[in-house]
């Protein structure tokens, strides 16, 4: 059974095909077009997932798209009546395009695509669910879903077990700890659904305490994890705007974008994150006690939050944990495939999620051709020569820009898609944010160490292969590993083991043998403002625009010319 999961309209857009329970592709819309977090129909997303299953439209025994369309639009209806004549600007804004586009998600499958066949649609939140527990390791475990919202559901828990999902509750719109987290990042000056990554990273800088008595006003938290938001300071039920002028009165007024960050805003930034940790670990607490499980697994946007992910094997009962690399709405493609094939066709297989590596990959043959055609000055190496060559330009400072086989599924680049430094340099990271990345200078690099080599370095109890935990640095490697640690002495970390990327397992390890230091700083490659890189064309682009010294792009070195 070939299964077509689709996720577009809002943010994020992506593509996944699933053959008879197996994830065989899934690729974000952003990596094909170059617009970060398209919300666009992910037409190159599915003719990429059709190509890697050798198979065409026609084959396709359903198509699942992540959420109800007429369910969410009932929300909003009754939301702007609820709150009208507020929400008239708002109202008008948004009913031609759902009366014209999305509401008609079967037409327009079937119009841009030549598809015949059904249209499913799952509940967003069971997407979000199966995305995050049918490719655990798990038979059984509790599941988490937190994010903006759904139709109605901003948050949603229940448990997995074999192929059977159910959520038990969930706390619906407007309250909601992804439009919390949204408020405060558009409040700051940072773009919504795209953003929140950075005020994650802010929040280090700040004192949580400055706010705290204020912040406690805008969210009413049980002991339980519960909790509501209190209307007032906010406007996104109404407006098109996040927050209103009460939230600006009791806090400050909003930061223009690009502008300078004073302390204040690193104290706002530091008040929500640990606002939000207070909540889940409650939440997780009482979770673990309602269901007598140690096991958990977390999707939603929310679930990309590394810092509270970490604090989450520190301080609740939860000994092993799976959070969706795609945490967010791209990963939902995924989930509504996988959904319809366990709950709607009673399909009993299990794909396990070894690793992310789902997109499109290229043959030395093709990515010579690039090379060849775009005039640079390459060098084709053995296979027994790429991790050698390397690492030895990296042990000497070298910024190179790293790009092998299967492109990652996900915002967060795990060595496939990479630019990597030598995390020894102290002055790394500034170098990396400034002349590389073009990015604000309070943006953190995360370490990726290899995984029998993690607890040298990092006070980590669990496995961080997709980059979704934060860890404390051990106190004695802080000045080994600089670059890489965060101002608060945190990491957000990524470890490799060989069986789950034997490239990248052996460039970290030919590292350690000439540096001593299993450690490499990895980024995503990509600038600012773009997706990660997807093809040749687009990672020599983004090599020649930036400061980087080398592009090892599958066996090939690729320097540039120097005056």
């Amino acid at each position: 059974m070939n299964l077509l999961g689709l996720s577009y309209m809002y943010h994020d857009s992506s593509a996944c095909l699933v053959r008879d329970g197996v994830v065989l592709a899934a690729a974000e819309e952003e990596r094909f077009i170059r617009i970060k977090h398209s919300i666009d129909f992910p037409v190159r997303a599915i003719n990429y997932c059709l190509s890697e299953g050798g198979t065409s439209v026609n084959d396709i025994d359903a198509m699942v798209f992540y959420e109800k369309p007429f369910l969410k639009f009932e929300r909003i209806m009754k939301t702007h009546i609820a709150m009208f004549p507020h929400s008239y600007k708002s109202f008008r804004a948004f009913l031609p395009m759902w009366l014209n586009y999305k509401l008609c998600v079967p037409q327009t499958i079937r119009e841009t695509t030549g598809y015949k066949g059904p249209v499913y649609f799952t509940d967003h939140h069971y997407a979000h669910a199966a995305s995050a527990f049918l490719p655990s390791p798990f038979e059984r475990a509790i599941i988490l879903t937190m994010d903006g919202t759904g139709e109605w559901s901003t948050l949603a828990f229940g448990v997995g077990e074999g192929t059977v999902i159910k959520l038990e509750k969930d706390l619906r719109f407007p309250h909601s700890l992804g439009l919390l987290y949204s408020a405060v990042t558009a409040h700051l000056g940072f773009k919504v659904n795209g953003g929140e990554g950075k005020v994650m990273g802010l929040a280090a800088y700040g004192r949580p305490s400055v706010f705290k008595e204020r912040f406690a006003r805008l969210i009413d938290v049980r002991e339980d994890g519960s909790f509501r938001l209190n209307m007032d300071y906010f406007a996104f039920h109404y407006d098109l705007v996040m927050t209103s002028p009460k939230f600006s009165a009791l806090f400050f007024p909003p930061r223009e974008a690009g502008s300078e960050i004073r302390p204040e805003h690193e104290d706002l930034a530091a008040a929500l994150q640990a606002a939000v940790e207070d909540i889940v670990i409650k939440l997780v607490r009482r979770l673990c006690a309602r269901y007598g499980l140690d096991t958990l697994c977390i999707a939603g946007g929310c679930g990309l939050n590394c810092v509270t992910n970490g604090l989450i094997l520190e301080k609740t009962p939860v000994k092993k944990i799976f959070i969706q690399p795609a945490a967010g709405d791209d990963g939902c493609s995924m989930g509504a495939a996988l959904y319809a094939y366990t709950q709607l066709f009673g399909g009993k297989n299990r794909w396990r999620m070894e690793n992310a590596f789902l997109g499109p990959s290229f043959t030395d043959e093709q990515v010579e051709a690039v090379l060849k055609q775009s005039r640079v000055d390459y060098e084709k190496l053995t296979d027994g020569e790429v991790s050698p060559r390397a690492a030895k330009l990296l042990s000497e400072g070298k910024i190179l820009g790293w790009f092998q086989g299967r492109m990652e599924f996900g915002p967060r680049a795990l060595g496939n898609r990479s630019i990597l430094a030598d995390p020894r340099i102290p002055g790394m990271k500034d170098i990396l944010n400034t002349r590389v990345k073009h990015r604000e200078p309070f943006r953190p690099f995360a370490p990726a160490v290899c995984a029998e080599n993690a607890a040298e370095y990092f006070d980590l109890r669990h496995d961080s292969p997709f980059m979704t935990l934060s860890s404390a640095v051990k106190p004695e490697k802080i000045r080994v590993i600089p670059a890489v640690t965060h101002f608060d002495g945190s990491a957000r970390l990524q470890t490799v083991a060989e069986r789950d990327n034997p490239a990248f397992h052996s460039l970290i390890k030919e590292f350690g043998r000439i540096t001593g230091v299993p450690v490499l700083l990895n980024t995503s490659f990509n600038v600012k403002g773009e997706p990660i890189v997807c093809t040749p064309q687009n990672a020599i682009s983004s090599f020649q625009r930036t400061d980087m010294d080398y592009l090892v792009i599958n066996r090939f070195l690729v320097g540039k010319r120097r005056a």
